[in-house]
C-alpha cells in the first residue's frame, strides 16, 4: 500500500521516495527528518550526529512553505493530510519523542494507533 503525504497548509507533497520529510526544530536544533509512512511505524531517519531525547518536546515544519505542523485543535500533536487507496485522511502525530501516539481520521471516523494514543482526548479531530 502507498501512502502519499502532503502539507495541510501548502499541499506540497512530503514523500517524494520512501521517507516523509519534515524540518525538526528544538529550541537551536534545526534539521531534516524523515518519517516512516506507515501510521502506527515509529522509525525515524536523523541526520548523522544528531539525537533525540525521549520526553522532549518538538515543532515539526513543512519544508517547502515552512508552516508549523501544530495542529490548533491538539497543540500536542502535528497534522498532514495523507491519501491512500483514493481517500483522504488527516494524520495526527504526537510532537513528543519517543510518545507513540497517531491518529489517522477520515469521513469514515478515526483510528488510533501506538502505545501512547490512549492517553490523548480527541473527540473533536476530523478531517479538514
Amino acid at each position: 500500500m502507498r501512502w502519499t503525504y502532503s502539507c495541510p497548509h501548502c499541499e506540497a507533497m512530503l514523500n517524494p521516495d520512501e521517507t516523509v520529510i519534515l524540518l525538526a526544530e528544538q529550541r537551536s536544533d534545526i534539521f531534516l527528518v524523515g518519517l516512516h509512512p506507515e501510521p502506527g511505524n515509529y522509525r525515524a531517519y536523523m541526520p548523522p550526529g544528531h539525537e533525540v531525547e525521549n520526553g522532549s518536546r518538538w515543532n515539526f515544519r513543512c519544508p517547502v512553505c515552512h508552516h508549523n505542523l501544530t495542529a490548533a485543535i491538539a497543540p500536542d500533536l502535528c497534522a498532514l493530510d495523507m491519501v491512500s487507496g483514493g481517500v483522504k485522511h488527516r494524520v495526527y502525530f504526537s510532537r513528543t519523542a519517543g510518545e507513540q501516539a497517531t491518529f489517522v481520521v477520515s469521513a469514515e471516523g478515526m483510528e488510533r494507533l501506538g502505545t501512547d494514543a490512549g492517553s490523548h482526548s480527541l473527540e473533536m479531530l476530523e478531517l479538514i
